[in-house]
């Protein structure tokens, strides 16, 4: 058994975990109409309803345990669980959207026939539904991705002497400073980790000044996530057909809130600029691919569906004479990155906070981000400091897409290599802690 540090919440933080537990009594119910009223639009919000209670066969042996809350965590873990099961240790991984559930089951679709692997919904955050999804995987340990603090799962792996640690963590400047601001916030609960890896110096400093004892610096676990080959190969072909020898550009997760910007910007280079590029747009959420279609043929812009025109394996099925792709489909993200010269990182022109830059610069695409980019501080400070990454006002959008002087592919796998070995460190990490 680890060493876990001891840990002594202060009274109100206890009274406030006392609040917790019965506000889960109490508000059951609520939770499980919730449910019901999701399960409207997925039904698998309304399935699989024991594993919310921790409910499941016993395991014979002892796993590994990987929270990864969504699509987004998961997709980051995706490196290290297969470093786990490469040295023979049983994973499970536990999700709260179906999302990140079905991502789990479709990623290690081969490990779960195998056996080596479960995916689960992750139990309610109260101790008796922990207690049964112990009993059920007996985990050696327990990590939870990124910036995810459950008040009953800290303090039922406490009790169940389940070393818990924050993996591939990191605290958001505003989120930090807002929680620190509070007399009852989240940060609270940070001294309750086993320990924690971050991603960088800076996110260390803020889990010391929140009482955190164990930190160790890990870097990003995004740098070594697998790359869709068949994807990039595809692109190659389809950017001949769509493109020509035209610049391509791809707005890469664009949120609600910045569509109307983008659909300017792009009507506004191509109404001005005499070596037109051809444009990918990608919004981030499937319900808005219409919204966002209108808006561009509102624009006068010649648009076609990539699901009109590519089929399953990514194939054009036509010959289109168009301005835009409308990227209207989920997991292809490589291919529509792979097509484009200069990628533009959704998120970071509005409040909310940018997406992440990796997979763009993984490819060997240099990024356009915007003003909002505290969520994605590590490694975007660093990317625009080495510039491979460039920042830039709604404003001056325009301009910035018809980027001139580019970094070389050389610049950017210098990046890259500066940045890797974060499973390795994670492993080593978790070798000497437990």
């Amino acid at each position: 058994m680890a060493d876990i540090p001891p840990w002594h919440p202060p009274f109100r933080l206890r009274v406030f975990l006392g609040v917790w537990r019965l506000a889960w009594s109490l508000l059951m119910p609520v939770m499980l109409v919730y449910l019901w009223h999701r399960g409207r639009r997925d039904p698998l919000y309304r399935r699989r309803l024991g594993e919310r209670f921790g409910i499941g066969p016993r395991r014979d042996t002892s796993h590994v345990w990987v929270h990864a809350v969504s699509i987004g965590e998961l997709r980051s873990a995706v490196p290290l669980i297969r470093a786990f099961l490469a040295r023979g240790e049983p994973v499970v991984t536990t999700h709260f959207t179906p999302a990140g559930l079905r991502e789990a089951e479709k990623t290690f679709a081969a490990e779960i026939a195998a056996g080596t692997l479960s995916a689960v919904f992750v139990p309610f955050d109260y101790g008796l539904a922990f207690r049964r999804f112990f009993r059920a995987f007996r985990p050696r340990f327990g990590l939870v991705m990124e910036v995810e603090f459950w008040p009953g799962m800290i303090t039922a792996a406490r009790r169940a002497g389940v070393p818990l640690f924050l993996c591939n963590g990191q605290y958001p400047v505003k989120s930090f400073d807002r929680d620190t601001a509070r007399a009852l916030s989240p940060a609270l609960l940070v001294p309750g980790f086993a320990g924690v890896m971050v991603k960088s110096e800076r996110q260390a400093e803020r889990f010391r000044a929140l009482g955190q004892t164990r930190i160790a610096v890990t870097g990003e676990l995004r740098f070594e996530q697998p790359i869709a080959e068949p994807q990039l190969a595809a692109a190659g072909k389809a950017r001949t057909v769509l493109a020509g020898d035209r610049s391509v550009i791809t707005f890469a997760s664009v949120v609600e809130w910045e569509e109307d910007l983008f659909v300017r910007v792009i009507a506004e280079v191509l109404k001005t600029v005499s070596d037109k590029p051809f444009f990918v747009f990608v919004p981030r959420a499937p319900e808005r691919f219409d919204n966002v279609s209108k808006k561009l043929l509102d624009a006068g812009l010649e648009v076609a569906h990539r699901s009109d025109i590519l089929d399953d394996a990514l194939t054009l099925s036509t010959d289109p004479s168009i301005d835009v792709l409308l990227g209207d489909s989920l997991g292809e993200m490589h291919f529509y990155l792979s097509l484009c010269d200069v990628a533009v990182a959704g998120g970071g022109f509005n409040p909310r906070g940018s997406h992440n830059i990796i997979e763009p610069l993984a490819l060997g695409k240099p990024v356009i981000v915007g003003p909002e980019i505290w969520t994605i501080e590590y490694p975007a400070a660093e990317a625009i400091a080495a510039g491979v990454a460039r920042q830039v006002t709604a404003e001056d959008l325009p301009d910035a897409l018809l980027w001139q002087d580019r970094p070389t592919q050389e610049q950017i796998d210098a990046f890259l290599a500066d940045h890797a070995g974060a499973v390795r460190k994670t492993l080593m990490v978790l070798d000497q802690w437990l």
